[in-house]
């Protein structure tokens, strides 16, 4: 298997005279399928295009990094990376992390602040007319006026400060590839000489848009009557404009309950919002979830699963990580407050088939540096695995956040029986001595359910687990914890009963680590003392915690920013000065008793 080019020289290697896509990544290329330039490149691939990846390309002097690959001619792809580039390069107090976990070696000066930003406008300055088209969570989750923890101030969308053409929005397979077949069908019309120019893209988009994609367009584009401005219509929600959420935070606020809702419907309306006067940013509505075949398609793509060989000698922190893990799914239905999964990849699970998991296990079995430890067979909760709606019809008319907030839907598959034989499947390939879970288990699902639910708990408990299984109560407080759409706190004590008897039935050494925030909206003083006092009665000392951080497009952030929160718009008071979060924090680093 070869690498996707990243040089001039490797794409005359391939005997290739002008490429049709060129991706710009700040992320180091890491051709593995958790990295997002890596699937979107072979997605690029596999539908005949000539694509290359333009790692952390240098941002100084005279763009050299910009202009080494020439005129592309689909478009520019810009990508920040796996991460928002503000979480990635800084915490929750603003300072600067130990290291860039997705650069070589950890080097913090591989990537600028606002990559998608910064490298948006040296391609246009470069190539004015070549359309750019942003993905990533960074833009996806920046796609409409958002909160800026970094710049402390409301943002329009990031459409207004790249000057980009396009946002694809959430995953991004299903919006790039009717992109490019819009493209190929009706710009390019198979004509090799052919090139489609950023014009030609707006005019083309105008007729034929595309789902899952966010653009500008002026007043007059729209075709709608200025009194639309404030009311909705059967296809499209409008939402409080840009100016307006700037001169009253409470309309953004109640902005955000219509982006959460239509992110996770099954019937999304299209969503508008005013940036500027006359110009609007215009969200289409999102494709359906994958379906399994779709879903292995991408993850069946021909991956190297390696860095590419001008890091050899070097250590990428991210990669160390999940070099022998596999995700088994997309999605993730809890709906946390505080967390971007919802409004980026969907609460509806997209899960890979159990062939195709097996192809990717068997894999990292013949990689050299495989010991027969699988670090992860998870996703973005590990047990949700082929969950979902029993009733789909039920699905198509539901608004709600979370499957499993306040209460579990009825309506919710929580069968762990495939989930379990996967787990068996995958320890019976021969290489593999063990498959760990590292990612956070919804004990809340295996409480007081099925007899699967009380199977998966001890199959977890006595051959998945590393020495230590991680939980995320996130805080003890009930009235804390309603705002961030949690469970009670008690569902963990249940849960640390059947952990504790399952490690004396076995004699097993195990322990449980749960996670928390400080910080959050609604969190007090007074609730963090609690917290500390709670956590010390079951002999926990918790010298780390997750301090709150507001980051774009979550209930959390939203109702930080603004002082309400934006399904009942009732009042919501937060900790905002360094000097109240660092209070907050000082409850979990007291001192053991001796």
């Amino acid at each position: 298997m070869q690498f996707l080019p990243t040089t001039k020289k490797e794409v005359e290697h391939r005997g290739w005279q002008q490429l049709d896509v060129i991706l710009f990544s700040a992320d180091a290329y890491v051709d593995h399928p958790a990295f997002g330039a890596a699937v979107i490149g072979r997605l690029l691939e596999s539908l005949g295009l000539r694509v290359a990846i333009v790692p952390q390309p240098d941002w100084h002097g005279d763009f050299r990094d910009f202009r080494k690959l020439g005129r592309p001619r689909y478009f520019f792809g810009v990508s920040p990376g796996a991460m928002d580039s503000m979480v990635n390069k800084y915490t929750a107090a603003r300072r600067l992390r130990s290291e860039d976990a997705y650069s070589p070696d950890g080097r913090h000066d591989k990537r600028p602040e606002y990559p998608t930003v910064v490298y948006t406008k040296i391609l246009k300055q470069l190539w004015p007319d070549v359309p750019v088209v942003l993905g990533g969570i960074e833009a996806s989750m920046r796609r409409l006026a958002h909160y800026d923890y970094w710049q402390e101030r409301l943002r329009p969308s990031i459409l207004v400060d790249s000057g980009a053409d396009l946002i694809t929005y959430g995953m991004g397979e299903q919006p790039t590839s009717s992109l490019v077949r819009l493209i190929d069908d009706k710009l390019l019309h198979g004509r090799e000489e052919a090139q489609a120019s950023a014009a030609d893209l707006h005019q083309l988009l105008r007729k034929y848009p595309i789902r899952q994609t966010v653009r500008l367009v002026d007043k007059a584009e729209l075709g709608m009557p200025q009194a639309l401005k404030s009311q909705n219509s059967k296809d499209s929600i409008f939402l409080h404009s840009y100016a307006d959420c700037l001169a009253d935070r409470r309309k953004h606020a109640e902005n955000f309950r219509h982006i959460e809702e239509e992110s996770n419907s099954l019937q999304p309306h299209r969503i508008m919002q005013e940036q500027a006067k006359g110009v609007w940013a215009v969200v289409e509505p999102p494709f359906p979830p994958m379906t399994t075949e779709e879903i292995d398609r991408s993850f069946d793509l021909p991956y190297t699963r390696l860095p590419h060989p001008k890091y050899r000698g070097k250590r990428i922190p991210a990669y160390d990580m999940i070099r022998h893990s596999v995700c088994i799914h997309r999605g993730c239905f809890g709906g946390c407050a505080f967390c971007t999964i919802s409004a980026h990849q969907g609460k509806f699970i997209m899960s890979r088939s159990k062939e195709s998991i097996l192809r990717e296990v068997r894999q990292i079995t013949q990689m050299a540096d495989f010991k027969g430890y699988l670090s992860d067979l998870g996703g973005p909760s590990a047990n949700m695995y082929m969950m979902g709606g029993q009733d789909k019809s039920l699905c198509q008319r539901c608004k709600r956040p979370s499957c499993i907030y306040p209460s579990i839907c009825r309506n919710l598959n929580t069968d762990h029986r495939p989930l379990l034989d996967l787990y068996r499947a995958v320890d019976a390939v021969p290489g593999v001595k063990k498959s760990f879970i590292g990612s956070g288990v919804r004990y809340d699902l295996l409480l007081d359910r099925d007899s699967s639910a009380r199977e998966y708990a001890e199959e977890l408990i006595r051959h998945h687990v590393s020495g230590r299984l991680k939980v995320a109560p996130e805080h003890t407080e009930d009235h804390v914890l309603r705002l961030m759409r949690k469970p009670s706190f008690n569902l963990y004590y249940k849960f640390k009963e059947i952990f504790d008897h399952v490690c004396r039935r076995y004699k097993l050494p195990y322990q449980i680590v749960p996670y928390f925030i400080s910080s959050h909206p609604g969190c007090t003083e007074r609730d963090m003392a609690s917290l500390a006092l709670k956590t010390r009665a079951l002999g926990l000392h918790l010298e780390q915690v997750q301090d709150f951080t507001p980051t774009p497009m979550t209930v959390s952030t939203t109702a930080w920013y603004t002082g309400f929160h934006p399904y009942s718009l009732e009042p919501v008071s937060s900790a905002h000065s360094p000097a109240d979060k660092q209070r907050q924090r000082s409850y979990f680093n007291t001192p053991k008793k001796k």
